[in-house]
């Protein structure tokens, strides 16, 4: 029961939160600190549990909620999300100890509205039924919304409503997609499910298949989010207060990522081969595209929200490539730019209350200043730029070289996205911290509450570029375990060496990337 131990403390302590919030804004602060502690511990237990042979999952656990609709109340954890778990509880504890001080209104709801958030993330990453993961995809929708219309700043209604549209029409395809699939093999096999594990292998017609996909593909995409689906992106990481910016850039983003991994490859593929090219494709357009227009902001926010864009753009080469390394390096990379992107919006949030701006135009001259502020910007840049010695670098070598292996010309390309990644960054640091000092400014340099935040942030990034090994154990038998049913399935539905796919009279020619 430890897995539903994980989402309903997060759901009592949202309740209570809220309650005790009317008469001690300090109490509901401190609910929400212990129940992403117990959940962060309790995670960590699972790392010390065996898994079992001829499986992947670490804990499965399953009993009926609904039988007679075939929905069930199934929750699995393997090694990829234990680790994306650790950071969801992570990442929680520190938007909950930056929020101290920038939430004072209505301080229960607030913490009421991230607890159900993360309650929600947690749910997509422990479910193995497609009702039940919809649920909570549609559960971390809500909270956001209310988080960025009553505590965001600037044009926050004009975000949260893109936002919301955006989100509502992936996640309303996807719904299509799940009762399509299951209907399907409920007219094949005679029962009607919700569950992964049964649903896998469901065969159909390839332009189907392919169509079912997409609608999975459009909520993952909107939510990564990938070029054209990412306009809602800047707006909404702009407005949104800092703790909902990094749910949404840490958290969400990484929701979308796990999706593709968890049901699009073993519920289709075939039609994830075919489209591998195109994805790839994305990805490298991801890539540059969210380079370019971070080199153009002179808002310190949103020019690190074009930057996430870029990031993802690794994880959605990454994902296409097939093969372990690149995923390997996948999982990594969901880990590092979570911290990354985490941090780089911390420090937009102190700048940002120092100075009363976010125009690069105003800055300059920082590091004189603030010389303990300006080595964790200068820290967090090199990581997020992919310097050597810190997890990003780890994840991006192993996503270029997996990808090498699938497809050459292709990691070629992305190679160049680093240097796209550089220039930004390091324009960044320069408008911000060296330079001419454009005003006098007198104000301190970190506190105490900072300090504690970017160092254990500090800490884990280079803990994961100076001993991956502890991360890749974690996640290589999933990876292994995922990647061989994608090739059972592909070796049933005889999808040889070269396959030709037809849909919509296009033809996809594309490499087996096994």
């Amino acid at each position: 029961m430890i897995l539903t131990d994980l989402i309903l403390i997060l759901m009592a302590g949202a309740l209570l939160s809220w309650i005790v919030g009317k008469w001690s804004p300090v109490g509901a602060r401190i609910i929400s600190l212990l129940a992403l502690a117990v959940d962060l511990i309790l995670t960590l237990t699972l790392l010390n549990v065996p898994v079992p042979s001829g499986t992947q999952w670490i804990v499965n656990w399953k009993a009926e909620w609904i039988p007679a609709l075939g929905i069930s109340l199934h929750l699995a954890t393997d090694g990829i999300s234990v680790l994306l778990l650790l950071l969801t509880f992570f990442i929680g504890i520190i938007s909950v100890v930056i929020s101290w001080k920038e939430i004072q209104k209505k301080v229960g709801f607030f913490h009421f509205n991230l607890l159900m958030a993360l309650a929600g993330v947690t749910g997509v990453f422990l479910s193995l039924d497609l009702f039940l993961f919809y649920f909570f995809w549609e559960l971390m929708l809500i909270p956001m919304y209310f988080m960025i219309g009553i505590w965001g700043s600037g044009e926050k209604t004009k975000a949260v409503y893109k936002f919301f549209i955006f989100t509502q029409i992936g996640s309303f395809l996807m719904l299509v997609s799940i009762l399509t699939l299951y209907f399907i093999h409920g007219s094949q096999t005679g029962v009607y499910t919700f569950d992964v594990i049964q649903l896998t292998g469901t065969k159909a017609a390839a332009s189907t298949m392919f169509l079912i996909m997409s609608g999975f593909l459009a909520a993952f995409f909107v939510k990564l989010p990938i070029v054209p689906l990412h306009n809602w992106l800047p707006d909404t990481y702009t407005a949104a207060p800092t703790a909902g910016t990094l749910l949404l850039a840490a958290l969400l983003s990484k929701t979308a990522a796990y999706g593709l991994i968890r049901f699009i490859f073993p519920l289709f593929p075939a039609a994830a081969h075919a489209f591998a090219p195109a994805g790839m494709i994305l990805g490298i357009v991801a890539i540059f595209y969210g380079a370019k227009l971070a080199y153009a902001q002179t808002d310190l926010k949103r020019l690190i929200a074009y930057s996430s864009i870029s990031h993802m753009g690794f994880i959605l080469l990454g994902v296409f490539a097939f093969n372990q390394i690149a995923y390997q390096g996948v999982v990594i990379q969901m880990l590092a730019h979570g911290i990354t992107i985490a941090a780089l919006f911390i420090l937009a949030a102190v700048l940002s209350q120092r100075l009363q701006t976010r125009d690069l135009n105003q800055m300059g001259g920082l590091w004189e200043k603030a010389p303990m502020m300006g080595g964790i910007g200068l820290a967090f840049a090199m990581a997020s730029l992919g310097l050597p010695g810190l997890g990003n670098f780890i994840a991006e070598f192993f996503i270029l070289l997996g990808t090498f292996q699938a497809h050459t010309v292709m990691a070629v390309i992305a190679v160049f996205g680093l240097l796209a990644s550089a220039i930004y960054t390091l324009r960044m640091l320069q408008r911000i911290f060296f330079g001419k000092l454009k005003t006098e400014l007198r104000f301190k340099d970190l506190t105490v509450r900072d300090g504690f935040v970017f160092a254990s942030l500090l800490i884990l990034i280079v803990w994961m570029g100076v001993y991956p090994r502890s991360f890749l154990n974690i996640s290589a038998p999933a990876v292994k375990k995922t990647l061989s049913v994608h090739q059972d399935q592909m070796s049933e539905t005889a999808y040889n060496s070269v396959t030709t796919f037809s849909f919509s009279n296009q033809i996809f020619e594309t490499k087996n990337l096994r």
